[in-house]
């Protein structure tokens, strides 16, 4: 159950946090009880919440999130502990970026699969474009458990939205678990694109560098010269996607 010190912003960036778990539960983009999503807490103190380690995504509540700082300590009583790997990743990120309210790692099979291939993410399509220009990547180092790979990390995201882990999977960050999920869900789409595409064997259609930034500006909502705009896409697709987690998992928000 919450504390009884849970302000009402805790509380509803628990719910929304404990939405984003279930979410990616919901699109199989899980690895059992593996990868991450933390979110910042307000207040000087820098804590942020993540995930009990050992329990599945679909287990996860608002209520049994792990409350810690960035040292990776138990701010709170909590029957769970961490994922060492999730401190140091996360933690490295929070700190760095103080937009990165909310980030999420990922391990998918597509996304695996094109963190695999030397030339990355191509621009394919136009899901793909949204981060043309706006993904970092990191080399791979073993799995994330030693402090002095939170420099090179970070150094490699620097100010980019979404950042592939090569050999390993990825990673997404955003102003608030919403943004950080959309992201996520779109760049493993445009990891599955990419894996359909090139496992056809035919030679590949690529758009010029110049409609792929103009595509890139536009789905950012940074482009001013198109004749129409939609600024509300994100929002109205976040509200259909918290009116599902409350159809298949209600039980979030406990």
């Amino acid at each position: 159950m919450y504390a009884t010190t849970v302000s009402s912003e805790e509380l509803r960036l628990r719910r929304e946090l404990a939405a984003v778990y279930r979410l990616v539960a919901h699109f199989r983009m899980t690895d059992l009880i593996f990868t991450h999503i933390s979110v910042r807490l307000p207040g000087p103190e820098h804590h942020f919440l993540i995930n009990p380690y050992g329990l599945l995504f679909e287990e996860i509540t608002a209520s049994n999130l792990v409350r810690i700082d960035l040292s990776g300590r138990a701010v709170e009583d909590s029957p769970h502990p961490v994922n060492p790997a999730g401190f140091v990743i996360h933690s490295a990120v929070h700190a760095a970026r103080p937009d990165a309210q909310c980030v999420l790692h990922t391990h998918t099979r597509a996304g695996c699969a094109v963190a695999a291939q030397e030339h990355g993410l191509l621009p394919l399509n136009q899901i793909s474009m949204e981060f043309y220009g706006r993904l970092g990547y990191h080399d791979y180092e073993g799995v994330a458990l030693n402090l002095a790979e939170q420099r090179r990390l970070v150094a490699d995201l620097g100010r980019h939205p979404a950042m592939i882990l090569r050999n390993h999977g990825l990673l997404t960050v955003g102003e608030t678990p919403a943004q950080a999920f959309l992201r996520m869900y779109y760049l493993d789409k445009a990891c599955e694109i990419q894996t359909a595409a090139t496992a056809a064997g035919t030679p590949l259609v690529v758009p010029s560098p110049d409609v792929c930034e103009l595509t890139a500006r536009q789905l950012a909502g940074e482009d001013g010269s198109s004749d129409l705009q939609d600024d509300k896409a994100y929002e109205f697709a976040w509200a259909a996607l918290l009116r599902l987690v409350e159809r298949v998992a209600p039980d979030y928000q406990d």
